[in-house]
């Protein structure tokens, strides 16, 4: 990989995991289009996915100062249920990377006929959370649950995470810009563990692995920055308008997919 690449999927990775069309889905369309191959570019899709994760925090660090200062209070306050419904929305994604780790790596080959089906599963999705009278219910536990299994179907490529937990959470009836800030909090954790684990588990295992640091920079820098401006543009977006271009999008992106799947050009 040399750096304008990096730049590209970097760019990619940091505009897409905060819009609802599927960063992972779009790296590995980058990557095909590219020519590179996944295994050998594994510690980079890792940074750049920390990079965005680094992002969110930045964005929401009012928030997260607020919910730990509230937490470490051991009071039942706001601030502690809201913990505890984060929590509970991490569960299904624990009980998923304990049993189907394997099963889902099986997505992550380059096979652009199947990650055409998953944008479109995507666009399906979003088009129906358009479809919903907007809602003001506040997130239960019960929701947090249904909202954690949702993210546990955008593990496969193509499927955005943020698009299913957000148009969860509208057909669900939640209030729109709180379920954007949910949406976006309860994932620092899942992928943090998640890339961490990565890392234990291939560590030393990666022999082909030949992008130098210096393009892995190029590549972090661009995801931080981008998904920063993403993550804002995403919150003022939901609270404004509905998610019906995004729908459109990922149909277009899944169509593409698919041709190029079938080797149509």
């Amino acid at each position: 990989m040399n750096w304008i690449e990096a730049l590209f999927l970097g760019l990619i990775q940091g505009l897409t995991e905060f819009l609802p069309v599927s960063s992972s889905g779009h790296l590995e369309l980058g990557k095909h289009l590219f020519g590179l191959d996944h295994e050998a570019n594994f510690y980079f899709s890792i940074y750049v996915h920390g990079a965005t994760v680094l992002s969110t925090i930045v964005v929401f660090r009012k928030d997260i100062s607020e919910l730990v200062k509230g937490f470490f209070r051991f009071r039942m306050n706001d601030e502690t249920r809201y913990v505890f419904k984060l929590i509970v929305s991490m569960i299904p994604a624990l009980i998923a990377g304990l049993f189907i780790q394997k099963i889902v790596a099986l997505f992550f080959t380059g096979n652009m006929i199947l990650l055409g089906f998953e944008f479109m599963v995507t666009a399906v999705l979003l088009l129906l959370s358009t479809l919903v009278k907007p809602g003001e219910k506040p997130i239960r536990f019960i929701d947090s649950f249904i909202i954690g299994i949702a993210q546990v179907v955008a593990i496969l490529p193509g499927i955005s995470r943020s698009g299913t937990t957000i148009a969860t959470g509208i057909m669900l009836g939640n209030n729109k810009s709180e379920i954007a800030r949910f949406s976006f909090l309860m994932v620092l954790v899942p992928i943090i563990g998640a890339n961490l684990l990565e890392l234990h588990v291939k560590a030393g295992t990666i022999s082909t692995e030949k992008t130098s640091i210096a393009v892995i920079m190029v590549g972090v820098v661009v995801a931080f920055l981008s998904g920063y401006l993403a993550c804002r543009w995403m919150i003022n977006l939901i609270k404004k308008g509905n998610l019906l271009w995004f729908a459109v999008y990922c149909l277009a992106a899944g169509i593409f997919s698919l041709l190029l799947g079938f080797k149509v050009f």
